[in-house]
């Protein structure tokens, strides 16, 4: 559904890169995630505040379990810091987590190093001027004609 459609976009952000053919690879894993963060049962975490942009709500959760200087690391004009997974997982609600493991087919622990290793360069080129654009993610990715 919607989570498809957008993996299908964030794999086209992201060069079809991603290690994992199957179901979507890194666009795939991260369009998943953003569904179940934006739609899951997980507390409201990808919608609240941000609305349709559940990238703000994410980048609001990394930033409250302390990864707050990689996520502005992504979002800024300089070098992206990496994430590992262990740290992806410790962010995420567990039930998120599951559900993009799930749908991957992989193991909740490979789901967060797919998501590590994608998550940072997919925040970046979502926001080249430095900051989360407004509308959904959807709006932003086409827009920016990526």
């Amino acid at each position: 559904m919607a989570g498809n459609d957008l993996g299908s976009l964030l794999g086209g952000l992201l060069g079809g890169s991603g290690g994992q053919s199957g179901s979507g690879g890194a666009g795939g894993i991260l369009g998943s995630l953003i569904g179940a963060l934006a739609g899951g049962g997980s507390g409201g975490a990808g919608g609240g505040a941000n609305g349709s942009n559940p990238l703000g709500g994410l980048l609001d959760m990394l930033t409250k379990s302390g990864l707050a200087d990689q996520a502005q690391s992504w979002v800024g004009t300089g070098r992206n810091q990496p994430v590992s997974g262990p740290q992806i997982a410790q962010a995420l609600p567990d039930d998120a987590l599951q559900k993009v493991a799930a749908d991957a087919g992989v193991s909740p622990q490979e789901a967060a190093d797919q998501i590590a290793r994608s998550l940072p360069q997919a925040v970046d080129k979502l926001t080249p001027n430095g900051s989360v654009p407004q509308g959904s993610l959807e709006d932003i990715i086409r827009q920016q004609q990526l």
